[in-house]
């Protein structure tokens, strides 16, 4: 076979493997599995994102109170990489999410979401920036700070999202009256800084639950996920144009898994289930695969 034809071949087969994993579950097993406990180095697990890079691993952080550290970590609870960043100071990071690295490009990204905000006095709050290191092993990284404000003043936030398909930045506000305001982040990375523009508050259809801890963006830019400390919601957009069309979605209840401080989410990496997780070393990690027919 001539290297041309090999080459299409090769390309043909990995869009294949990219769009099939794309492909939502179409309904969830009826109760989580776990997996694996969180390590004594994440005692206060904060948020984890499935890396678009390694499978099976996911980049986990602390709470406020730690050093800046992205883990490389598997669902088994165990520790494949510790990557310090350097040249930055965390006031709260509370939610983490990998993406693209700008709208159109081939490259991943992690983003730290230093956003929360317990007492409403921060002025300024910012999102870390950096691309996924090609290996797993420990090593030090500088990401790119990028800080925005709030329309209207301090907001806590718990819950970062990125369009995979643009890489715009969303948070969600931390309510106990909703499951949070939605923000959209404009201009980030611009000299002036961001500014945060509220769009719509997330509510269920004919049920209540309020303060998302936690949020993750499925792959296919059709689906969302939330996490609240009692339940875990997904919203759904199959025909999506935009990533505002998901945010617009009823939130449907779908499996969760009871633990002291829920605060971590994610989509597993081939975006056939997902990831919990919350604080305290030795707490159970779960995961809530497709169902099987």
């Amino acid at each position: 076979m001539r290297w041309w034809v090999e080459a299409v071949v090769l390309v043909l087969a990995g869009a294949t493997a990219v769009a099939a994993e794309l492909v939502p579950c179409p309904a969830y097993a009826p109760q989580a599995e776990r997996t694996g406990r969180v390590p004594a180095v994440l005692a206060e697990l904060s948020g984890f994102a499935a890396s678009r890079l390694h499978p099976g691993v996911f980049w986990a952080h602390n709470d406020s109170g730690n050093a800046p550290i992205l883990f490389g970590l598997r669902a088994d609870g165990s520790i494949v990489a510790t990557c310090p960043l350097r040249g930055v100071k965390v006031r709260d990071p509370e939610d983490i999410a990998v993406g693209p690295c700008g709208a159109g490009s081939p490259k991943s990204c992690i983003y730290l979401g230093d956003i929360g905000d317990n007492g409403g006095r921060r002025q300024s709050v910012q999102i870390l920036q950096v691309p996924e290191p090609a290996t797993l092993a420990d090593q030090v990284l500088v990401p790119a700070i990028l800080p925005f404000r709030y329309r209207g003043g301090p907001v806590d936030a718990e819950a970062l999202l990125v369009d995979p398909r643009t890489a715009r930045v969303f948070v969600i506000a931390k309510n106990l009256l909703s499951l949070g305001d939605v923000y959209r982040i404009d201009d980030l990375g611009s000299r002036e800084g961001g500014t945060a523009v509220r769009l719509r508050t997330l509510r269920p259809a004919r049920q209540f639950d309020a303060a998302t801890t936690a949020a993750d963006a499925h792959a296919s830019g059709t689906r969302i996920l939330l996490r609240t400390y009692t339940r875990v919601w997904e919203l759904r957009s199959p025909e999506a144009r935009s990533f505002e069309d998901v945010l617009g979605a009823t939130p449907i209840a779908v499996p969760d898994a009871a633990q002291p401080q829920g605060e971590a989410i994610s989509y597993t990496g081939d975006g056939r289930g997902y990831l919990l997780g919350g604080e305290g070393a030795g707490s159970p990690i779960y995961r809530v695969p497709c169902a099987t027919r």
